[in-house]
Parts: structure tokens; C-alpha cells; sequence
């Protein structure tokens, strides 16, 4: 479908130049997404992907512990698309107070998007509607420590961004001044609570996404508020029980697509191409998120089953195989206080645990000795490395 400009430009004085800066048209597209018999049914093969995924809360023993960790994968990846070389191990030894291999602002960062997403879903949970207020709040948890911390936390800019280019005269885009950025984001509000008109939560995450991505209120963080945002949206539409479909992994092996797509809607109007590719990554991510939920239950079952077989031994030894599962990478004081256990009965299940061959030591020290859950982590760090294509 042919369409024009999906907004206007003005013109700004930023860094000594005038510059033109996009200022999007509110939501929803106009004229309307065209529906073609291809588009709606990739959507619905997107919702049914969903709600398999919905389903793996069934599956799992404790949701709440493939949950922790697979929020943590979520926020590496999407720091990764802004350049933070932080892995998930890197994560859980920040986590617990030792010394990571990467810089600690790479880190605190991963930290802080994990907190972040937490924050939202707890206000959402709490009653307050996914607003301009819970979108600051998010963000100031976001950007609360660390790299970042000195950019304005949970307050829209009052200068001038840019995307790519080193200033605005030779930069990439040019979103909306500032003074256009309330107005921008009023829009967009109106349009999550479904004004002027009801939008299926599923397309709302998808456009909402561009528009959050092309207003860029924050100074900094926007990337990642964008696409925490799509989570967000499908919890708060009841698509998704528990938050377990992070789309920053097809994103990252698909970055020049992404970036290229987004700028197609803003230019030409292509929400429909945009919009495929949207589905596309629902499909892709759900299935990931599913087998990997199917392969964890399936180690940490058989991993049971050989603890079984240890006797009187079992029980505590289970108890932390049971912690192992919320944090692979644990000390053994932190995995006495987490259990409740005694330092010596911790140490013996470790030493079963090692024999069996379910973790191992990662250090020669006799004492607070950190231990891996390796298959655990194995499994959960497959595609943190996928190249770009």
C-alpha cells in the first residue's frame, strides 16, 4: 500500500547547526494496516506461537526460576544490541558480589534492565496502567546506576538526540525536539489505552515499538525501554501470563533488517513489511523460548533423578541443585544462606554434586569456592553469539 511520509519534519537549532527532525504521526497508521490473507496469517501463527509459550508455565516445576534466569539472558542480549560486552556469567558473578571479566558499567547496566523489567511488572501488578508515569519509572531504574546515571533518570529529554553520525548534521535520524517530545508521547499514550480506537495487543507491541523507537524521548536507554516496552504490552493485554517472550536475540541477528525496516515506516509508510518481520520474530522467539524451557526441564529432571540415588543424602542435596537452578553461579556461603543449610552439609552436597558430575568448581580455594551448574548455563547461553546476518 502506498502511503506518504508517516509524519513531518521541522526544523531545529541543535549543536550550532539547524538540523531537520522527524516528528511522527500519531498511531494508529492512516490510512489503515492492510490485512492481506499473508499478514493476518502470520499473525495468527504469531498468537498460537504465543500461547505455547503461554503454556510452558505448565510445564515447568517452577516457573519463577526459569523465569530468573531467562530474564537475565534477555537483559544481556538486548545490552548487547547497544554495544555492552557483559555475558551471563559476567551477570551472576556481579549478582554475587564477585569480580566479573568485563567492565563493571557493562555490567551494572545488564543489572539495572533486569531491575527494570522487574519494577514494571510489579506496577502493572500493582494496578497503575502502562502510562508516561510507569514508562519513567521503568526508566529510572533503567539508568539508576552506573553508565548512564548522570543522563536524565526517568525524565524525557529537554535537548536534542541523535542516531548515528557524530552530530546532528550528518546523523543517521533526527528525532523530534524536545519541546515536541510531551505531545509525541501524549499521542502515544492514548494509543496503549486504546484511544482513538482498539488496537489487538499483539499489533499494539508491534507499532507501539516503532513509534516509542522513532520518538526516542530519554536521552539515553531508549533502545532497550523500546523493546522491554513489547513485553510489557503483552503481559499487560493478558497475551502472555508471565513475561517470557524477549525478542532482543532475533533482533541482534537480525540488526540490519531491524534498523532498516524501522526506517522504511517512518519514510514510506511500510508498516505492513514491518510488521511481517514482527511476527516473524514472535514466531522465531516463542519456539526458542519453549525449547529451551523443554531442554532445562529435562537436565534438571534427570539431574533429580540422580540425586535420587545418593539416600539419606538426597534431600539436601536436592535443596541445592534447587538454588543452582535460580542462580547457576553460586558460592557455597551464598548457596547456605539461599538454602538454610548448614556450611557442611552445603559442602557435601556439592561434593555429590560434583561426583555426579551436575556442577563444578570454577576455583582451587578453600574457602566461599564458586560453583557452575554448567549444563544449565550451557543451555541458556545458546544464541548470545549469533552473528549478524
Amino acid at each position: 500500500m502506498k502511503r506518504s511520509l508517516q509524519g513531518r519534519y521541522v526544523t531545529t537549532t541543535t549543536v550550532g547547526e539547524k538540523v531537520r527532525a522527524f516528528v511522527p504521526a500519531p498511531l494508529p497508521p492512516r490510512p489503515p494496516i492492510d490485512w492481506t490473507p499473508e499478514l493476518r496469517g502470520r499473525f495468527d501463527e504469531a498468537l498460537l506461537a504465543l500461547g505455547r509459550l503461554d503454556s510452558v508455565s505448565e510445564l515447568l516445576p517452577d516457573t519463577a526460576l526459569f523465569l530468573y534466569m531467562y530474564v537475565r539472558k534477555e537483559a544481556v542480549l538486548s545490552s548487547m544490541i547497544e554495544g555492552t560486552q557483559s555475558s551471563l556469567a559476567d551477570l551472576l558473578l556481579f549478582e554475587l558480589e564477585q569480580e566479573p571479566g568485563v567492565p563493571l558499567d557493562d555490567v551494572q547496566e545488564v543489572s539495572n534492565y533486569a531491575a527494570a523489567l522487574a519494577h514494571g511488572l510489579i506496577l502493572l501488578a500493582e494496578g497503575l496502567p502502562l502510562s508516561l508515569r510507569l514508562l519513567r519509572e521503568i526508566h529510572g531504574v533503567l539508568l539508576s546506576k552506573g553508565r548512564g546515571n548522570h543522563q536524565a533518570p526517568g525524565e524525557f529529554r529537554r535537548s536534542q538526540n541523535w542516531i548515528g553520525g557524530t552530530r546532528p548534521g550528518n546523523a543517521a535520524f533526527v528525532p523530534p525536539p524536545p519541546e515536541k517530545i510531551l505531545d509525541c508521547m501524549g499521542s502515544l499514550e492514548l494509543f496503549l489505552h486504546d484511544r482513538p480506537e482498539p488496537t489487538p495487543p499483539l499489533v499494539k507491541a508491534a507499532l507501539a515499538h516503532v513509534q516509542f523507537e522513532t520518538i526516542h524521548p530519554f536521552l539515553d536507554g531508549n533502545g532497550r525501554l523500546g523493546r522491554l516496552l513489547i513485553t510489557l504490552l503483552l503481559c499487560d493485554g493478558k497475551v502472555l501470563r508471565e513475561p517470557l517472550l524477549y525478542l532482543s536475540l532475533f533482533f541482534k541477528a537480525h540488526r540490519s533488517r531491524y534498523y532498516e525496516l524501522l526506517n522504511a515506516v517512518r519514510l514510506t509508510g511500510d508498516w505492513e513489511a514491518w510488521l511481517d518481520f514482527f511476527a516473524e520474530a514472535v514466531i522465531v522467539t516463542a519456539g526458542q523460548a519453549v525449547e529451551t524451557a523443554r531442554q532445562l526441564h529435562s537436565v534438571a529432571a534427570a539431574d533429580r533423578d540422580a540425586i535420587g540415588s545418593l539416600g539419606r543424602a538426597a534431600a539436601s542435596t536436592l535443596q541445592v541443585h534447587r538454588a543452582m537452578m535460580e542462580h547457576p553461579i553460586a558460592t557455597s556461603n551464598w548457596l547456605t544462606k539461599k538454602t538454610g543449610l548448614t556450611a557442611a552439609t552445603v559442602n557435601k552436597a556439592l561434593g555429590h554434586l560434583e561426583r555426579l558430575g551436575i556442577v563444578r568448581e570454577l576455583t582451587a580455594r578453600k574457602r566461599n569456592r564458586l560453583f557452575s551448574y554448567a549444563e544449565y548455563i550451557k543451555i541458556m547461553n545458546r544464541g548470545t553469539e549469533l552473528p549478524e546476518r
